[in-house]
This record gives C-alpha cells, structure tokens and sequence, in this order.
C-alpha cells in the first residue's frame, strides 16, 4: 500500500503554508504505475487546502498539473507585500520622529518653519505654532486628531507590527522558495519513476513475445 501524502492535516509554517512532500523514496509512496496519478493528486490536495486550485476538476491526468505554481502564487503575493512594507515603514518612521519632535516643544516656543510636499515636484511652506495634537491619516481618505501622547502610541505599535510583518514575509519567501525546489524534485522523481516501470514493462512484455515465437517455431 502506497504512502498517502496527507492533505488538511499537513504540516505547515507559522503562517499556514503547506510544507511540500519530501520524496526520498519513491516506493513509499508508490507502489505500482496505478498509483502514480493518485499520489500525484495528492499532492495537489495537500497543497490546494490552502491555495485555490489552478487546474480543474476534469484535468486528463498529472501532467496538465504543475504545483510549483501555487507557490510561485504565494512567493508573488509575498514579494509584493514585502516591497510595500520596505516603502511604508520609513515613512511611518519619520512620522513618529516627527511627532516626538513636537513632543518635546514647549508652549511658549516660536512658530516652526516647516516645509510640506504637496506632490512629488510641489512644496509649501508653513510656520508651525505649538500643537498638543496631530493630524494622521488612517487611510481610505480618513484622517482623525490625536492628542500627541496618543499619536505616538499609536504610530510605535503599527512601526513594531511593520516591522514583524516585514520579517515575517522574508521568513515565507525562503521557505517558500524551499518548498518549490522540494516539491520540484518529488515531482521529477514520481514522474520519472514512472517513465522507468513503464520500460520495464515494454521490455518485458517484449521479451515474453520473442519466447513466444521461439516455441511455436517449426523446427528447421
């Protein structure tokens, strides 16, 4: 009876990715050609109980079906929300240094000259007077007043979420570039596997019919 690749239940990172099957020895999870497209399903299942399905339902067999790419889906996905995290994360930065700067002002201190981007060729200038609150966008078009104290607070605790997202994303590009490679390789050796039982087979059938003609072969 032939290893069944688990599907659900199978082990995944911190974040529910799938670990790809490793397959040392093909015999364990095969045991004859006949088994070759189920353990090849299987492994589809394992992974599509977290990624949807590329392939439908009524594919002819395991050829049509190429896993590596519900990976590379996710690596996408994880590479795009990685490269936003490196453009947002300086810029909550600044924000909080520029919130703790007008922390420490006091309230009879001179108006601040400051400079504002109005766009990415437009600037303005303003004097600044002493403010014990801060205007921050939220996003979707929502900007809301927080006393400073809050604003910091505030502004810290999504720079430190940024911070582990951002870790976290890096973590999941390597372990999913490890998992393409792994699912690759049992993909080649299942599918190779089966390219040699079948030769096998075409040998042996063909020196069973050489037998054959031998005996029936009148003698000369």
């Amino acid at each position: 009876m032939a290893t069944q690749v688990q599907g659900k239940d199978a082990p995944t990172n911190p974040r529910g990715i799938p670990f790809a099957p490793f397959v040392d020895k093909v015999e364990d999870y095969v045991s004859s050609r006949a088994e070759v497209d189920g353990t090849m399903k299987s492994f589809q299942e394992m992974i599509a109980s977290v990624f949807p399905p590329l392939a439908p339902p009524s594919a002819p067999n395991h050829l049509t079906f190429r896993p590596r790419s519900k990976y590379q889906f996710m690596e996408v996905n994880t590479q795009r929300r990685s490269a936003g995290l490196k453009d947002k994360i300086p810029d909550i930065q600044k924000t909080l240094d520029t919130v703790r700067f007008l922390k420490t002002r006091e309230p009879d201190a001179d108006p601040l000259e400051a400079t504002f981007e109005l766009n990415d060729t437009l600037y303005a200038k303003a004097h600044v007077p002493y403010t014990d609150e801060v205007y921050l966008w939220l996003g979707a078009n929502v900007m809301l007043a927080y006393p400073i104290p809050e604003a910091e607070e505030l502004l810290e605790g999504k720079l430190d979420a940024a911070k582990v997202t951002l870790s976290n994303c890096e973590e999941d590009l390597d372990f999913l570039r490890e998992q393409i490679t792994t699912l690759e390789v049992a993909t080649a050796r299942v599918y190779n596997w089966d390219v040699t039982q079948k030769r096998k087979e075409k040998t042996e059938l063909g020196d069973h019919g050489e037998g054959r003609g031998k005996e029936i072969a009148p003698n000369g």
